[in-house]
């Protein structure tokens, strides 16, 4: 078995480290571009300048100090993000806005320079070579419509390997896609899980060939672990995972083909592990919340940025031989878990490991509201035509045996259409709105 590909990328940019990279040739470079990142900020952001003087830092002297360092975080990029920015605008090559989920809640911006654009793409040139080879066609269900999207961004990363791509953008009719995918028969296809599985179904059952998908690319901020299996065994391919939010420069990690955690992108962003609540730092393998500082990034670097998801790191070298450090299956968003009255805590993963084995479910929409004083969980199922009440009767039954549903009422409706939602899933929770 081969070793990650980040190995190449990372000794590219580290310079005079050959693969195999140790830990102490990766955490050498780390400490120089920390220190360097921290001058930089302080040079040339107000809001690390201000931050920074406020935490009494005026300098780096190594790793060890990285949990002194203030963290930064989402409503501070909200509200302080043009602070962040260390470059003129004639600088920026890209400005990514991101809206809240809340009606009055202030947009995240965050800005690239053509610096940053190009090591996101090197990244993905490099990270996708475990299971692209050059002359193989690529599907890419993500957003490609504007310059420098994810999709667009890969697709020119993918040119650099000769290996043509179709950027089809985010499904919402899976049928449709399904068909476009039948005309390209693609060798790989990248995309989000819940959108990929949902094409897959259909597909077998509306016996459109989508011709043979050697390996399947999953790109969100968590991958639910029985939908990769139901995609794995509806298409029989080898399933990779990738890790990485906008705030990351859109690429974060992939795995290899020991499928043992993501390699991290290390030579440009450095990760931690924290607690949510008091913020403390935690060891290699224990639950926290995500936390990284970039490291190369020239347009608005990020100094340990609280991402908001649930995963750890992992100790040890890979199966597959290789010490670059690795990031367990992220668990979703912190934020989006819901403490029920009984003090059990839900979230999407919970609903998805159970409902996604179900044949003929192509998603869900989950709500908690209260329903004459009681706490009720409504789901809204999108499933395959004529499979709606075989899908709801053992949604329902996989409700009752999930341990911390059983005293919580549930109510099932089925969508009266095959669409999908395209944009990211959460639990709703409407029980405020409608309490007395």
């Amino acid at each position: 078995m081969r070793p990650s590909t980040l190995e190449t990328q990372i000794s590219r940019t580290i310079g005079g480290a050959n693969p195999p990279l140790t830990r102490a040739a990766i955490e050498a470079w780390q400490t120089e571009r920390l220190r360097a990142v921290v001058s930089y900020c302080r040079e040339r952001s107000p809001f690390y300048r201000r931050t920074l003087a406020a935490a009494g830092i005026a300098a780096v002297n190594g790793l060890a100090a990285l949990p002194a360092l203030p963290l930064t975080s989402e409503t501070e990029l909200r509200a302080h993000g043009a602070e962040m920015v260390c470059v003129s605008q004639d600088a920026v090559a890209r400005i990514v806005t991101l809206h809240s989920s809340g009606a009055t809640g202030a947009p995240k911006r965050l800005c690239f320079t053509e610096d940053d654009l190009e090591r996101t793409m090197e990244f993905f040139h490099i990270g996708i070579q475990h299971l692209v080879d050059p002359g193989q066609t690529v599907a890419i269900l993500l957003p490609g419509a504007t310059p420098d999207s994810t999709g667009h961004l890969l697709a020119r990363a993918l040119e650099r390997m000769q290996a043509p791509s179709h950027i089809l953008g985010l499904v919402t009719d899976p049928e449709q896609t399904a068909r476009d995918l039948a005309q390209i028969h693609p060798d790989v296809l990248v995309g989000f899980p819940v959108q990929l599985l949902a094409v897959a179904r259909t597909a077998a059952a509306l016996a459109i060939p989508l011709g043979m998908i050697r390996s399947v690319l999953f790109c969100s901020d968590y991958i639910p672990e029985s939908l990769s299996m139901e995609l794995q065994r509806s298409l029989g391919c080898e399933i990779f995972t990738h890790y990485g939010t906008t705030e990351t420069g859109l690429g974060g990690g992939v795995d290899c083909a020991a499928h043992c955690g993501c390699h991290l992108r290390e030579a440009d962003l450095l990760f931690e592990v924290i607690d949510p609540h008091t913020t403390a730092p935690l060891a290699t393998g224990e639950w926290g919340e995500i936390v990284f500082t970039t490291l190369t990034r020239t347009g608005m670097p990020l100094i340990r940025y609280r991402s908001g998801d649930y995963g750890r790191l992992l100790p040890g070298v890979c199966a597959c031989g290789s010490a670059v450090l690795r990031l367990d299956r992220v668990l979703g968003r912190i934020n989006q878990i819901r403490t029920l009255e009984n003090g059990v805590r839900l979230g999407m993963p919970d609903l998805d490991e159970q409902l996604f084995p179900i044949p003929g479910l192509l998603d869900f929409k989950a709500r908690l509201t209260h329903v004459n004083g009681q706490e009720t969980l409504h789901l809204h199922l999108t499933t395959l035509p004529g499979c709606g009440e075989e899908v709801r009767r053992q949604s329902g039954e996989a409700m009752h045996r999930h341990p911390l549903l059983q005293n919580l009422a549930c109510t099932l409706a089925l969508a009266p259409e095959t669409l999908i939602h395209p944009g990211k899933r959460i639990l709703e929770d409407n029980r405020k709105d409608i309490q007395p």
